[in-house]
């Protein structure tokens, strides 16, 4: 059984009725995006819970080896090999327990959830998609690229009934707009149906994007 993860959450005023794990990128923490929580300005009467998990520590290649809260070491600046998919499949374990646990214990379906990440948690996002067992709800990327350069199926083909919102700054320095994208269109190939937002910004979150999401968010979780 895979680790289970540490996280912190953020709960409706009534009952949960709803759940989003949103996960952060390299070198952060859960406590990155509980913040964007009440900028969302979602109705009390969903009744979503936001979960937001802690990468476990691990040393990252790409810096100098040092340890930090990573979903995967980072073993070089290509992007075509950077991946290290041992430890993608190790954090997506944990994650798939963490998520069934959470539905379980609020009595909910896949289909009363919506797995988010921002960059490397993007990366998860995606790999996630090719592993669950159920359409959910939504999948929403945010700045981030694919873990494999060519496009995976998933498991069972009725999570291709799942949309995708993938979101990316046109200046990121971090991940490259075109990898963004191209991320995207691979999701699109393996029979997603995937929205697609850019925005003038970086490596970052928008005031626009938040406002996108949220709305993105009401439709799906009404």
């Amino acid at each position: 059984m895979a680790k289970p993860l540490e996280y912190i959450d953020v709960n409706p005023a009534g009952d949960v009725k709803k759940l989003v794990v949103w996960m952060h990128g390299l070198g952060d923490s859960g406590h990155g995006f509980a913040p964007i929580v009440p900028q969302l300005k979602l109705s009390s009467t969903l009744g979503v819970r936001f979960v937001f998990p802690h990468a476990p520590q691990r040393a990252v290649t790409i810096n100098n080896g040092l340890s930090m809260p990573a979903w995967y070491d980072i073993k070089n600046i290509d992007f075509a090999s950077r991946v290290d998919m041992a430890g993608v499949s190790e954090s997506a374990s944990s994650l798939i327990q963490l998520i069934e646990t959470q539905l379980a214990e609020y009595q909910l379906t896949y289909q009363d959830l919506v797995i988010a990440g921002f960059s490397q948690g993007g990366v998860m996002t995606y790999h996630l998609a090719h592993l669950i067992q159920e359409p959910c709800a939504g999948l929403l990327a945010l700045s981030c690229y694919s873990a494999t350069p060519e496009p995976v199926k998933p498991l069972n083909k009725n999570v291709l009934n799942t949309p995708v919102m993938a979101m990316h700054g046109r200046a990121d320095n971090v991940v490259p707009f075109e990898l963004g994208k191209a991320a995207a269109e691979k999701m699109q190939s393996a029979g997603f149906t995937v929205t697609w937002h850019d925005y003038a910004m970086q490596h970052n979150v928008c005031p626009q994007q938040i406002e996108q999401i949220s709305t993105w968010l009401t439709e799906l979780l009404a």
